[in-house]
């Protein structure tokens, strides 16, 4: 008799363990799965926002691939509006006339410093984010090279270059003022160089440049044989392709190319802009895409 009791005894002994350990198991496993749960529940309910990004015509495509990967990175409540890639004073003239942007990404620092003195931009949030040159194409298999300035003055190539409103130009209009190229007026009078702005002056007598409202329009003309040289950006040539680099622009012949960025005074999603706008300089993944796209990191 006692050894049956003994028997029992192990025997509801074991019973009760084996409860213990599929309890301990089923409060581990519904601890997992609240957790599991808990961090589906919080992806989900990350606020939805849709930033709309004005960028300088020359960021079109790296902006876009940079986009993309954001999202990838663990962003996947963002979205973008349809990016608007203009020159930096038509993107200017957008914020002037009310369009609504979150962020601005400008080609020049000049065209940024209109966006503060106006207002369309939070002065506070400005930031350098990247370098560029200027270079002179040709048409793939021109069989140009070596070309300079002073191959534009003596009359040797038609040329190419952004009007007014676009920065490429305005660097292109401040490099040629150094050969006489290009003639300074108003405040300018008299300058050469990175001394002047580039704009409200005019060239000189038997000098007719091609003129395009954008740098990559700039870059077509080159591209299709419109005329011999354009003046772009170095990162152009990886935008477009069909064009080859037979020249560079002296860089103490302009104001350095810099593109800053900043939120809009008017922004919805200042911190998820600033967000953004961290992570384009700060992401390896970003970086990448930036040096790919012929941009260095300012």
């Amino acid at each position: 008799m006692a050894k049956a009791w003994k028997k029992l005894s192990i025997l509801a002994l074991a019973a009760a363990l084996a409860a213990m350990v599929a309890m301990v198991g089923c409060s581990s496993e519904q601890k997992s799965e609240e957790a599991t749960d808990e961090k589906a529940t919080t992806e989900t309910t990350a606020e939805a926002v849709e930033l709309q990004v004005f960028a300088a015509n020359s960021l079109s495509k790296a902006m876009e691939e940079v986009q993309a990967a954001y999202i990838e990175d663990g962003h996947s409540n963002v979205t973008f509006a349809d990016t608007q890639y203009k020159s930096s004073g038509e993107l200017n003239e957008m914020l002037g006339a009310g369009s609504y942007a979150d962020l601005l990404i400008s080609a020049s620092k000049g065209s940024m410093d209109t966006a503060v003195k106006e207002g369309y931009v939070d002065e506070g949030t400005r930031v350098d984010m990247f370098k560029n040159d200027l270079v002179i194409v040709s048409k793939e298999g021109s069989g140009l090279k070596d070309v300079t300035l002073q191959d534009i003055a003596d009359g040797k190539y038609t040329f190419c270059v952004g009007d007014e409103s676009v920065p490429a130009g305005n660097y292109a209009d401040q490099a040629l003022s150094t050969v006489g190229v290009y003639v300074p007026s108003g405040d300018d009078e008299g300058k050469t160089g990175k001394d002047i702005s580039g704009k409200k002056g005019a060239f000189a007598e038997g000098y007719n440049p091609v003129l395009d409202t954008s740098v990559g329009n700039v870059c077509k003309h080159a591209q299709s044989g419109d005329v011999d040289v354009a003046f772009v950006y170095t990162s152009d040539v990886y935008r477009f392709g069909g064009v080859e680099i037979v020249g560079t622009v002296p860089a103490d012949t302009h104001k350095n190319i810099v593109y800053p960025g900043a939120i809009t005074s008017q922004s919805k999603n200042v911190e998820a802009t600033q967000e953004f706008l961290d992570w384009c300089q700060n992401s390896e993944k970003a970086q990448e895409i930036w040096q790919k796209w012929g941009f260095e990191l300012a």
